[in-house]
């Protein structure tokens, strides 16, 4: 097998969709049925990914075991334990404020279950979207103090909320944040404030910047039942088993697109399992809504759980994705799993009109490194989604704001490209005074700004990111591991590669170079899909389907320009079991001309 190399995959320095190929690890051309490999496909795929070949055993199955860092390490977080334990064994009224989509809603109902294995129930506070917006607001802190809760814990939001925090403290509350967004070097007014991205975090901690927050929470309840442990907590009664807190942390991990190398990607694998088990009666629950009739595998769970509980925040009720993962009773389990199925099919249709027309809009555009686009009317609850798609379609960074009239403020969501850091570009363009308020990471990031600022921001946006853009666009490159002709492309294979799982970001799935081929079938299928049928020299076909590419150049060539060319295509390997046989197929991301 060849060794990691970044050559040239077939001489292919601009495909269909303007790419060059490249080989991320070394070609593993496979011929025939691809039956007989002479080394091992896993252990490719993980050296090129970044694994130590003499770290390759940890990584094929990995553990928490092998990946749980001292919980120690993190820069508060044993004062937070502390304070949590005191507040356990007290008997205090403790309230969970989370935000408002899936990596809150997990983070939320993994304190929750978590304090009640402990004995100790607590109450939980999602803000409303479209109300009261991102973050915990001073108000809220208040009555929630006012009401009796002597300690809150803020979960995936408080990173940046000083002036509620400061209110929260004047009132007489603890409050302990626990976060993973960006910090500024000035902390707000917390107990404490665990968030591995801490500009004083230590070396250890700082490398575990990736997590989502329900991957920050999980190592928080470790530490947490540590403490009580240590105070004989446990003596005369059961210390919970953690690991079946594991399928949360899996859906908020993916849901949240935190990368899925190191402990996230044992998270994930280990979390899988416990969600097969079905322990979790709303988890069992949406999976059902989700008419999933086998166990989610990791896209399951940016694809089809996590959007349903993304809607009720978006379109619905913000605390209905809290309650469904922490109720026990079965019925109210399946009529809010029913009611989060209704508000997705909802949001979709939202999502489409907001879409179509911020197209429009971007059509005006022209030569901006980063598109920004403003509508009267937009649902907030969609903007983080079309902005997805608008990045998708036009690979820059893209800021999508939903003006309100009411408000007389407009509230953007941002998403980027590989390379470009707009989570960073929003802090400092509300440094700047641009913004009323924003925050994010790398590649994602939330707003509030004034309408008569927004050209201005618009402008400063694109003067600070057009380089970063261009240099990110200049490297679009295809990364491929293998390639095959059409008769390799086996069920065997696809179980193969999803060995070196679970995939996502950070840590791609295994993308192949197959033919050459030439199309006997292409067709445009839904609204803007495209489906092929491919046939090789080795006499072999195989079926492909390109989502969402209709409309692309890609698309269009292959549609209409492609008939009688020999082509490669390239994409990853799935297994398609509508048949009688289950049979492997390609989902296509790119092709190229072979001749």
């Amino acid at each position: 097998m060849a060794s990691q190399s970044v050559s040239s995959v077939f001489g292919i320095e601009r495909s269909l969709s303007g790419k060059a190929w490249r080989w991320r690890g070394g070609n593993m051309a496979l011929g025939g049925d691809g039956a007989r490999l002479e080394d091992d496909i896993v252990a490719q795929l993980l050296l090129s990914r970044g694994v130590p070949r003499d770290d390759l055993e940890r990584h094929r199955t990995p553990t928490l075991r092998a990946f749980l860092p001292d919980p120690s390490a993190f820069r508060d977080m044993d004062v937070a334990a502390e304070r949590i334990a005191q507040a356990v064994l007290g008997g205090e009224t403790i309230t969970i404020y989370g935000d408002y989509d899936v990596d809150g809603a997990t983070s939320s109902a993994l304190l929750i279950r978590l304090l009640r294995m402990l004995g100790h129930d607590a109450g939980h506070y999602i803000p409303d979207r479209l109300l009261e917006g991102y973050g915990p607001s001073g108000e809220a802190l208040v009555r929630l103090a006012e009401q009796g809760s002597s300690l809150i814990v803020t979960v995936d939001c408080g990173a940046m909320a000083h002036e509620a925090l400061a209110m929260a403290h004047d009132a007489g509350v603890d409050v302990i944040v626990v976060d993973h967004h960006k910090c500024s070097a000035e902390l707000p007014r917390a107990a404490a404030l665990v968030n591995p991205n801490r500009l004083d975090e230590g070396d250890l901690a700082a490398g575990h910047g990736h997590l989502a927050a329900v991957g920050v929470a999980f190592l928080l309840a470790v530490a947490i039942v540590r403490t009580l442990r240590a105070r004989s907590y446990f003596d005369s009664r059961p210390e919970p088993d953690l690991r079946g807190l594991l399928d949360l942390v899996a859906l908020g991990t993916v849901a949240d697109v935190a990368a899925l190398h190191g402990l996230n990607r044992a998270f994930v694998a280990q979390g899988l399992k416990v969600m097969a088990k079905r322990q979790n009666v709303g988890m069992s629950a949406l999976i059902d809504a989700s008419r999933l009739t086998r166990a989610p595998v990791c896209s399951d769970l940016g694809f089809a759980l996590g959007p349903r509980i993304n809607a009720g925040g978006r379109v619905g009720e913000s605390t209905l994705g809290v309650r469904l993962l922490t109720t026990e009773d079965v019925q109210e389990a399946q009529a809010i799993a029913a009611q989060l199925s209704a508000l997705n099919e909802e949001r979709r249709a939202i999502e489409a009109a907001v879409q179509e027309a911020a197209e429009e809009q971007l059509a005006g555009q022209h030569n901006r490194a980063v598109a920004v686009l403003a509508g009267r009317g937009w649902h907030p609850g969609v903007i983080g989604i079309v902005a997805g798609r608008i990045k998708e379609k036009t690979g820059k960074p893209s800021v999508v704001v939903a003006l309100d009239d009411e408000s007389g403020q407009g509230k953007g969501s941002g998403r980027s490209i590989a390379g470009v850091d707009l989570g960073a570009a929003i802090i400092a363009a509300r440094e700047a005074g641009l913004l009323v308020a924003g925050g994010g990471h790398a590649m994602a990031a939330g707003l509030t700004v004034d309408p008569g600022r927004l050209d201005a921001f618009a402008d400063w946006l694109d003067e600070r990111l057009a380089g970063a853009v261009q240099r990110a666009s200049a490297r679009q490159v295809l990364s491929l591991d293998l390639s095959l002709t059409p008769g390799g492309l086996t069920p065997d294979l696809v179980e193969t590669l999803e060995r070196a799982g679970p995939f996502g970001v950070g840590w791609p799935g295994p993308k192949l170079a197959v033919g050459p081929v030439r199309l006997v079938k292409a067709d445009r299928v839904g609204t803007d899909h495209v489906r092929l049928v491919a046939s090789g020299d080795d006499g072999r076909s195989f079926k492909a389907i390109g989502f969402r590419l209709a409309e692309s150049e890609l698309g269009q060539s292959l549609l209409h320009g492609a008939r009688g060319r020999r082509l490669w295509l390239a994409g990853r390997a799935k297994i398609d079991d509508w048949g009688a046989r289950p049979a492997a197929e390609l989902h296509l991301d790119d092709a190229a001309w072979a001749d």
